[in-house]
């Protein structure tokens, strides 16, 4: 049987455009953030990342990433454990309802949210009468951030959930364990690197998002800017070089994760051989 093969000159031709395009709009733009911030030399780049306001918008970034996070992470688990395991009317509508945020934009997004919780909103009375406040505050940063990184998790367990199949959860009542036993002890060790892989993204998205926390947050300086927000704002100041800085420590984080979801793809695929490995000795050791 003939193996086609692409000519030499095809292969490299691909290689060439595939390195073309990263070094233009991935290598590049990196040197330049660094380049950049360091323009004016290391005090100035260190006195922009150690500025109060840019602490305060660290600290900010990391609260919402951290409520933020493990409330897809719930919701994740749930919906694609509630998907792939079980039939139910609504599927469909579900799946619908998880992709949402891929197909609205991040600003109209937040506009819902002013026009759901802001001072003249649906639910401004209540509101005003529990003496509660969300847009403009942290609260509406964390529900803006929580839809649009609405997603990632699930996204990332449905397939795999659904590419085990319940075999392995069927034999486990079987045998007389509780539907939540089976979920601790079956279910939730095999989509380990399934959950882990889609709370990277879901971090990483939740740190770097502009659009929807621009609308909702009020750009109050020390207050309810996020590290993307005080980046804007000293960029519109012509500060430059303490922007470039603080668009470092959003640069390292993106290649951070790079780094750990390359990892976790790596032992995804090594955990997928030695299962492919013991399944297929198993086999043979039946056949024998």
């Amino acid at each position: 049987m003939k193996h086609v093969t692409e000519p030499a000159y095809v292969r490299w031709s691909l290689i060439a455009v595939a390195v073309l395009f990263l070094g233009l709009f991935l290598i590049l733009p990196l040197i330049a953030v660094f380049t950049e911030a360091f323009k004016q030399g290391a005090d100035v780049f260190f006195a922009a990342i150690s500025d109060p306001e840019t602490l305060s918008a660290v600290k900010l970034t990391l609260l919402v990433a951290a409520i933020s996070v493990p409330l897809n992470v719930l919701f994740g688990i749930a919906a694609a454990w509630a998907i792939a395991k079980f039939s139910f009317r609504g599927k469909n509508v579900l799946l619908t309802l998880i992709d949402l945020p891929f197909a609205v934009s991040p600003v109209i997004a937040g506009l819902i949210f002013v026009l759901l919780f802001g001072s003249q909103g649906i639910a401004a009375p209540w509101l005003a009468a529990l003496d509660l406040k969300i847009i403009f505050a942290v609260p509406g940063i964390v529900l803006a951030t929580t839809f649009v990184t609405f997603p990632f998790v699930a996204r990332e367990l449905i397939p795999v959930m659904e590419a085990q199949g319940k075999d392995e959860e069927e034999a486990a009542v079987s045998l007389g364990a509780s539907g939540w036993k089976t979920f601790w002890r079956v279910t939730l060790p095999n989509v380990k690197w399934g959950i882990l892989y889609g709370v990277i993204l879901c971090n990483a998205r939740a740190m770097g998002e502009f659009g929807a926390v621009s609308v909702v947050s009020g750009h109050i300086r020390g207050m309810t800017n996020t590290l993307p927000l005080h980046v804007e704002i000293l960029y519109n100041e012509y500060q430059f070089a303490a922007a470039f800085a603080v668009a470092t420590l959003l640069a390292v984080l993106a290649l951070v994760t790079l780094v750990v979801k390359s990892i976790i793809e790596w032992k995804t695929e090594r955990q997928s051989e030695v299962e492919e490995d013991y399944h297929f000795d198993v086999s043979g050791e039946r056949a024998g």
